[in-house]
């Protein structure tokens, strides 16, 4: 995903709560942790007072977003939500596997692949959306081994 033509951002908060310990090789890759001001950071707190379903971390993220006028990453629907009412576009899974493959990243067949071990572990996506990824390309069902 890092070799993809765009950057990936987060909030230092949420990098060094959520990501650091297990993930903190992302660095290395091309994650980069941003700093927030005073003032975004209490924008996102703001936020959270009309939207209890979403983590600070998550209204964090969509905080930095909004600001530096670029998409959001996520697959929290509660958060896609919010990043919707605030006009910040919005991607999931399935958009970052479908650009992995239109900029040959990864195969077709190793985006198969990820999918049904995303399947296989209780994964939530919307499979019909997925389904779509592999009629796009003319080739097989993602399920069709």
């Amino acid at each position: 995903m890092f070799s993809l033509p765009w950057q990936f951002a987060v909030p230092d908060i949420l990098f060094s709560e959520e990501l650091a310990e297990h993930h903190g090789h992302l660095l290395q890759l091309g994650l980069v942790s941003k700093t927030m001001s005073g003032e975004l950071i209490a924008e996102a707190y703001n936020l959270r007072q009309n939207h209890a379903k979403t983590s600070v971390n998550d209204l964090l993220a969509l905080t930095l977003a909004k600001h530096e006028h670029c998409q959001l990453l996520t697959g929290d629907k509660a958060l896609r939500k919010v990043a919707q009412e605030l006009r910040v576009e919005v991607h999931g899974t399935i958009w970052l596997v479908d650009q992995m493959i239109q900029y040959e990243k990864i195969t077709v067949e190793a985006a198969r692949v990820s999918f049904l071990r995303m399947r296989n572990s209780g994964s939530r996506l919307p499979w019909i959306e997925v389904e779509k990824v592999f009629r796009r390309r003319n080739v097989r069902s993602f399920q069709e081994a």
